[in-house]
């Protein structure tokens, strides 16, 4: 009877333990949010195992390593980018990983792209299967309230940055991911400084995507707001050539703009109108949407490009045209007399 006693002991200590470890490999951790994690090539599964303790995904990285001793699978580990979802368990995580499943798509969206060019980017990963369609949901008034906010369309919304989608994902999905970023990207102050400009969220949105159009160097982006901000305090059209081609939809960086499109009315034509335009014309970065928000105390009005990604600044028009005649080949002039167009009509040449 004492010589069982120790057994029994073992025994429960075992099953014990057997116990803690089936439950502990099939108890979700992660709870809460998605999570990108990456498998690089040739890492052991000690270096993955140890991966994914520190980003919270297991808590004893040794059961999972005796489970994949003992299955055999610790050797099928498969690098790449994965997307964590909640309320895996870490068997279920190993299995992911062993298998290949689940394996995410990145896509890296750059700042200033159109709802469009997004599209374009998705179908080329093979995320959406039709451009038309998710342009068409971009645009739903209902998907669009559901993600709380109040606008046209997605276009502004949709953050620059770097994603991982799993092939599955629904094209739903990976707009929600976008915009949940922006929300996350615009602090509150942002909304504070907004009235403090007289202008709405929306408004500093839709300027702060012309500035990401017009702006290469990033620390000219304060400059070329204080333009616009100047322009509009003063009820001047903004004169910005991306709204027009915008407006036009055609591509920024193909389309040969031509002062014929300037004359063509269409909402977004800032030359013919005054204010801002309906919509952003593009996904603007955090730098352009803070540049939007605190301009330059300049008082600059045009600007012209230098042919080098920089930018001519002007206060008076007479200062603006000499710099065209100074960094652009022909110059107004040349325009003027090609055209019939009277060099003195600022209407149609200010600010770029």
């Amino acid at each position: 009877m004492q010589g069982e006693r120790p057994l029994l002991i073992l025994a429960f200590a075992f099953f014990s333990l057997a116990l803690y470890a089936l439950l502990a490999l099939h108890s979700p951790v992660l709870t809460k949010e998605s999570v990108e994690i990456k498998v690089p090539k040739g890492a052991s599964f000690k270096e993955v195992l140890r991966d994914l303790r520190e980003k919270g995904l297991i808590k004893n990285p040794w059961i999972l390593y005796l489970y994949g001793r003992l299955s055999q699978k610790d050797s099928q580990i498969k690098a790449g980018h994965y997307l964590v979802e909640p309320f895996q368990s870490p068997k279920d995580l190993f299995e992911l990983l062993s298998q290949g499943k689940g394996m995410a798509v990145k896509v890296t969206i750059p700042e200033g792209l159109t709802l469009r060019e997004v599209a374009e980017k998705l179908k080329e990963k093979g995320l959406i299967d039709s451009e038309q369609d998710f342009l068409a949901l971009c645009q739903d008034e209902d998907f669009i309230r559901s993600l709380g906010l109040e606008a046209l369309s997605l276009e502004g919304y949709l953050f620059p940055d770097t994603y991982y989608f799993d092939l599955s994902a629904r094209p739903e999905e990976i707009v929600k991911v976008m915009v949940e970023n922006f929300l996350k990207k615009w602090d509150p102050s942002f909304s504070k400084r907004a009235k403090e400009l007289g202008l709405t969220e929306y408004e500093v949105l839709i300027l702060a995507s012309i500035i990401e159009k017009e702006a290469l160097l990033s620390e000219e982006k304060p400059l070329i707001s204080a333009v616009f901000h100047n322009r509009l305090k003063r009820r001047m059209p903004l004169c910005a050539d991306p709204t027009v081609i915008y407006g036009l939809k055609q591509s920024y960086w193909n389309f040969d703009l031509k002062r014929k499109h300037l004359k063509t009315p269409t909402p977004y034509n800032t030359y013919l109108l005054k204010g801002l335009p309906p919509t952003p014309i593009c996904n603007p970065g955090l730098g352009s949407i803070k540049a939007a928000l605190y301009p330059a105390k300049v008082p600059y009005l045009y600007f012209v490009s230098r042919n080098d990604g920089s930018h001519y600044f002007s206060t008076t028009y007479k200062e603006h045209l000499e710099a065209v005649y100074l960094y652009q080949k022909g110059g107004l002039k040349a325009q003027a007399q090609s055209t019939g167009v009277d060099e003195t009509q600022a209407e149609f040449y200010p600010p770029n």
